[in-house]
């Protein structure tokens, strides 16, 4: 009687243990599949396309975008939308599509779906950012252009000393490029930044579009 049970206790751990293993197994192919789903989705919403895929990104600061030199440049080097406006890393990244919520949220409302509605906030839109990539140190812009890399010697003398001296003082790229890619708000009002106080190779010679 005591062997039969104890083979009884045997065969039920053992089918508990078996149990357990293809528990554990099927969890860790569900979390693939689940963590690549979730990845490319991810990913197809950091792509220009998905960017102007709304008429009022394509027919307002794409438009402007693409007479930039980070759109179209010597060197066919481009910085896309994702580039400048969403952090590469992890957790940066999803606090970032968690705030895109509300983008989306306010495209479904029509918040700006005119030129009209959307120059009446373009100051509030651009401080937003400006706000952001500020308490960032420019993290998007340093992961292309590395201040730490510059090589005076082959700068401008204008921006030669422009660097040296806004590091000195502990400024970040946003401070002086704000219309870098896109144009800047009405200079009349009041955003804190106007052409005497933006470097000068940010308003570069207009690069005319390609024809659609």
């Amino acid at each position: 009687m005591t062997q039969d049970n104890n083979n009884a206790k045997g065969s039920l751990w053992q089918r508990l243990r078996r149990l357990a293993f293809g528990v554990v197994g099927i969890a860790f192919v569900a979390g693939i599949i689940f963590w690549g789903g979730f990845n490319t989705v991810l990913e197809l919403t950091n792509r220009e396309a998905f960017c102007i895929g709304c008429h009022e990104m394509k027919e307002n600061v794409f438009k402007e975008y693409r007479n930039t030199i980070h759109y179209q440049n010597r060197t066919g080097v481009r910085a896309t939308c994702p580039d400048c406006h969403v952090p590469k890393e992890w957790i940066p990244k999803i606090i970032r599509k968690i705030q895109a919520s509300n983008e989306v949220f306010h495209h479904l409302l029509g918040s700006i779906d005119t030129p009209e509605k959307f120059n009446a906030k373009r100051v509030q839109l651009a401080q937003n950012e400006w706000r952001r990539m500020k308490k960032n140190n420019s993290q998007e812009c340093r992961n292309c252009h590395n201040y730490e890399y510059f090589d005076y010697s082959v700068q401008g003398r204008r921006s030669n000393k422009a660097h040296q001296s806004g590091l000195a003082e502990g400024k970040t790229c946003i401070d002086c490029h704000k219309g870098i890619a896109h144009s800047l708000p009405p200079i009349e009002q009041d955003i804190g930044a106007t052409r005497e106080s933006v470097a000068p190779e940010v308003f570069h010679p207009p690069v005319p579009p390609k024809q659609d």
